[in-house]
């Protein structure tokens, strides 16, 4: 039976600095998808919680996962391919290849990972960094250019601008272009370190906003 428990702890071990990579886009995210489902202990969420920097956050959640044993190992892996996580976090696709089958109680557990290069290889790192990295006004500028009359709706809709902000802006700007511009700017201020390239797509895929996949996938290429 040992084997087993160190099989899971172990493919989750060997990914640790991918995930610290891609999940520090929306730490405090993954962390309330981590506490609905029971995976760390009260004492253990409260520690994670009170770590400010995201990559920080995200290393403690792991640990303390890790710690925990196979079950709560197994927990995160099951919640790393939940749609809701994949839509968020893009980069994560590459969990997918990742499988740890349990053929019965008797047989040792194997990792599968998918043939071909190093797993490391078959996502670019330059796509991997994106997601933890700010958001720039060169993108937001491009992106205003993209949307149309409905910015009011995306904003109330996608970025949880209030109407009354939205409101002072129309009146700020004469310029569609710049009154788009300046909407999302104000997400990403109020974002701080949670306003990533990757986090924006995220929230602009969203079904009913309306936005082509086209227009905004530029968010997830590297310079």
């Amino acid at each position: 039976m040992s084997e087993e428990p160190s099989a899971k702890v172990q493919l989750l071990r060997s990914q640790k600095a991918k995930l610290i990579d891609i999940l520090s886009g929306d730490a405090d995210f993954v962390l309330q998808h981590a506490d609905s489902r029971c995976l760390l202990s009260p004492h253990g969420y409260q520690q994670v919680k009170a770590c400010r920097v995201p990559s920080e956050k995200v290393t403690e959640l792991l640990d303390h996962i890790i710690q925990r044993g196979p079950e709560a190992v197994q927990g995160l892996l099951d919640l790393l391919n939940e749609q809701t996580l994949q839509e968020t976090f893009p980069m994560l696709s590459f969990t997918k290849d990742l499988q740890v089958n349990v053929l019965s109680p008797g047989i040792k557990e194997t990792i599968k990972r998918k043939p071909g290069p190093c797993l490391e290889e078959t996502v670019s790192s330059k796509k991997i960094s994106r997601s933890s990295i700010l958001v720039k006004e060169k993108q937001l500028m491009i992106l205003a250019r993209t949307i149309g009359r409905s910015w009011r709706e995306i904003g109330r809709l996608a970025l949880d601008i209030p109407s009354v902000k939205l409101e002072q802006i129309e009146e700020d700007h004469f310029l569609h272009v710049e009154r788009v511009f300046a909407m999302l700017r104000l997400w990403r201020t109020c974002q701080k370190e949670k306003a990533t390239a990757a986090h924006l797509h995220s929230r602009l895929s969203q079904e009913g906003v309306g936005l082509s996949s086209e227009s905004i996938d530029f968010l997830l290429e590297s310079d």
